[in-house]
């Protein structure tokens, strides 16, 4: 099979999924090798990356799927933004960064770094498959470790938690505690 059917079923098969997927799957569902499914990645990439395509291939939670690009998505959004996306408050977002950045990381380790409670807002992001529950921390109580999601990888566009902004030293102190 040449490089330019390989890309075209590759294609088809994210136009065709909801959600991002991973190149094991990209594999399992087109036959292909994993040479070959990197390779019909990197075809649509190419191919996507001109400017007169709306859309471009990108890697979100360790798969791939379509995605507008960024400078049109401002126009867009309006009519094909998710309704209940709304924004997330400065709490949320202050809570979501100390989780991101901390993972795994308990309640009380969140209310130590923010210095109020963070119950309402542990509860937000769970509703919103922003943050989970990933185990219990081996202590007293066995308090519950949060950590991010892949919903939260799709959210703010990041192939992994690798992927988020490094933190300046006056920051790594505040998240480490």
């Amino acid at each position: 099979m040449s490089l330019e059917q390989s890309a075209a079923l590759v294609e088809a098969v994210l136009f065709l999924e909801n959600e991002p997927v991973d190149p094991a799957a990209l594999e399992r569902i087109t036959g292909l090798n994993r040479r070959q499914v990197r390779e019909a990645i990197g075809e649509l990439r190419r191919r996507y990356a001109d400017e007169v395509h709306g859309l471009e291939i990108v890697e979100l939670g360790g798969g791939y799927t379509f995605a507008v690009k960024p400078q049109l998505w401002e126009t867009l959004k309006p009519r094909y933004g998710r309704r209940s996306e709304g924004k997330l408050s400065r709490a949320a977002l202050e809570t979501l960064s100390i989780i991101a950045y901390s993972q795994p990381v308990t309640r009380q380790e969140i209310e130590s770094i923010r210095g109020v409670s963070a119950d309402g807002m542990i509860r937000l992001l769970a509703s919103k498959n922003l943050i989970r529950e990933v185990g219990k921390k081996q202590v007293p109580g066995r308090p519950v470790q949060y950590g991010t999601t892949k919903e939260f990888l799709k959210t703010f566009r990041l192939a992994s938690i690798a992927d988020l902004p490094k933190l300046d030293e006056l920051d790594e102190e505040k998240f480490s505690g």
